[in-house]
C-alpha cells in the first residue's frame, strides 16, 4: 500500500496565505497562525515609526523594513513576520529559507497588537526571547499600554517596562539609534 506524505507545517503556511486572500501566516511552535491584515489605525501606528526611525537610521547603517521574515529557534519550521523590525544593513546576507532572516539581524521588532493580541504577548514575546531579539516593542491596544521588553537571557525577557498614555519610550541604547516614541502614536497611530 502506498504511503501518502504529509503536509509539514511549512507547506500548509504556504497554501494558506495563498488560498486565505488578506491574510498572514506564522508558524509559532510548530503552531500554524493566520492573522488577517492590519487596520488603519495599525497601518498608521507602522508608517509614523518608520518615519521616527528613517530620521535615524541614516546615521545608524540600520535599516526599518515592514513585514520581514524572521526565522525563529523555536521549532523546525518556526518564523514570525513582525510588523516592524530594525536590521543590520547587511541583513541580506542572513537569509535562512522562506523569505525568512537569521534573528541575528535584528535589533528590535515591534508588534502593533490585532485580533492575535495574545500572541504578540504571550507566543511572541517567548519566540523572540528565545531568538535573543535585543529589544520587543508591543503596543498593546487591547490593553491601552506600550510593553518594552529588552535584553533576553537563558531564553527569557525579565519583567517589561511598561508605559502609558502621556509618556515616550526611550528606544534602548543597544538598537544603535537615539529616538524616543509617544505612547499615543503607538497606541492610535496619529502623528
Amino acid at each position: 500500500m502506498a504511503r501518502t506524505r504529509r503536509t509539514t507545517v511549512l507547506e500548509a503556511e504556504t497554501w494558506l496565505t495563498r488560498e486565505l486572500e488578506g491574510y498572514r501566516g506564522e508558524v509559532l511552535y510548530g503552531r500554524l497562525t493566520a492573522t488577517p491584515w492590519p487596520d488603519g489605525p495599525h497601518q498608521l501606528t507602522l508608517t509614523q515609526v518608520f518615519r521616527e526611525f528613517y530620521k535615524a537610521e541614516g546615521r545608524s547603517g540600520l535599516k526599518c523594513l515592514q513585514g520581514i521574515g524572521l526565522w525563529l529557534p523555536t521549532g523546525p519550521d518556526d518564523f514570525a513576520v513582525p510588523d516592524l523590525s530594525i536590521v543590520e544593513a547587511d541583513f541580506l546576507g542572513t537569509h535562512v529559507q522562506h523569505n525568512c532572516y537569521a534573528p541575528r539581524a535584528f535589533r528590535l521588532v515591534l508588534e502593533v497588537t490585532a485580533c492575535n493580541w495574545s500572541d504578540d504577548l504571550g507566543l511572541k514575546t517567548d519566540c523572540y526571547a528565545q531568538a535573543r531579539i535585543p529589544v520587543y516593542l508591543i503596543a498593546d491596544r487591547k490593553h491601552d499600554e506600550v510593553l518594552l521588553h529588552q535584553d533576553p537571557v537563558d531564553g527569557k525577557y525579565p519583567a517589561p517596562r511598561r508605559f502609558k498614555r502621556g509618556q515616550s519610550v526611550p528606544v534602548p541604547e543597544s538598537v544603535g539609534v537615539t529616538l524616543e516614541l509617544s505612547v499615543d502614536t503607538l497606541l492610535d497611530g496619529d502623528g
